[in-house]
């Protein structure tokens, strides 16, 4: 559809942008990181595998490669669904650590950041209802849903024929006895 086509690149746009802007001057992302990396770390503490970066312009570095990464990917179509959960895992972060306007002194400045703060709330939701589209397909939670009844009538009418079946037998082992004597009633003496 021609509206994905045109969407899904304008809604890449920011990240891609940012992504690049990140990774050009990783030290200026970082410092605005620092407190919420500090505030995490924190509170997790040792529980942290050594494997997790903790350095700022490390982490900073990596959040603008996914969000170059999964911005193109997203703009081409390219695995739309998986992309837009990537860059809605990045924003998400990224948000809490730059746009702290909860924090700021300055009426204006707290304005200025709540206006962002909100700006990434709206793309939040843009990139949720990325994650969401099938593109007409129906979703798996649909398929599953369906699948499931298919299974539980086939079981349904296994469970009939067997019934059936079962009575068939029952049927058949309590006229037995009578049909034998019968039969043996025409080559046995009296």
């Amino acid at each position: 559809m021609i509206l994905r086509r045109l969407a899904r690149p304008m809604l890449a746009a920011i990240f891609i942008s940012g992504g690049i802007e990140a990774l050009r001057n990783p030290a200026a992302h970082a410092e605005a990181a620092k407190p919420l990396l500090d505030t995490v770390t924190g509170m997790v503490g040792d529980r942290m595998p050594a494997q997790v970066p903790t350095d700022p312009v490390t982490l900073v570095k990596i959040d603008g490669a996914v969000k170059v990464g999964a911005g193109v990917a997203l703009a081409l179509g390219k695995f739309p669904r998986v992309s837009a959960l990537l860059l809605a895992g990045s924003i998400v972060p990224t948000t809490l650590a730059t746009h702290r306007f909860w924090d700021e002194k300055d009426s204006a400045a707290a304005k200025n950041q709540r206006a962002h703060f909100m700006k990434n709330v709206g793309l939040l939701g843009g990139l949720m209802l990325a994650v969401g589209d099938t593109e007409g397909k129906p979703s798996l939670g649909w398929r599953a849903r369906r699948a499931t009844r298919q299974v539980n009538k086939r079981a349904h009418e296994l469970g009939e024929w067997a019934h059936d079946a079962g009575e068939s037998v029952t049927e058949t082992v309590a006229e037995a006895p009578r049909k034998a004597r019968k039969a043996l009633a025409g080559v046995l003496p009296g």
